[in-house]
């Protein structure tokens, strides 16, 4: 199998089109890089994002991404084999469940805001956690006698 990074992309014919996803692509990089300085974003899925629309925009900022030394491994791991690694994951579930604790025990006063942003946050940690990850080592399973 060849090398991923080195797939041919598939522009779109239109210029508009092309120019829309590169619009959309930057923006999700830029969401992206304050979501690497602020716990409460994700940055990877943004990145995976990105590198979709310079797929579909731009061959030479879909290279760009895909070989960048921080986010290309991540990228390159969802797109080969839609997984997230074991680590990415924990620390990603770690950093959110800890901002949004901290938003609703300073932030947050209307007890019914409290209950949604804990569901949320309940129903995007287990979302995340059911993402498999192929880098993860499992115990071995005990025989019965």
């Amino acid at each position: 199998m060849s090398d991923p990074s080195e797939d041919p992309v598939l522009e779109h014919a239109s210029p508009y089109a092309r120019g829309a996803y590169l619009a959309l692509g930057w923006l999700c990089v830029v969401v992206g890089l304050v979501g690497a300085l602020l716990p409460i974003l994700p940055t990877a899925p943004f990145m995976i994002l990105a590198a979709a629309c310079f797929a579909r925009g731009s061959q030479r900022f879909y290279g760009w991404i895909i070989r960048h030394p921080s986010f290309g491994p991540a990228i390159l791991e969802w797109r080969v084999h839609r997984s997230i690694a074991w680590r990415t994951k924990l620390t990603a579930i770690a950093l959110m469940s800890t901002s949004l604790a901290c938003s609703i025990v300073l932030f947050v006063h209307d007890p019914y805001l409290r209950g949604l942003l804990a569901a949320l946050g309940l129903a995007l940690a287990v979302w995340l956690y059911r993402i498999p990850s192929r880098d993860r080592v499992s115990k071995p399973r005990r025989q019965r006698p």
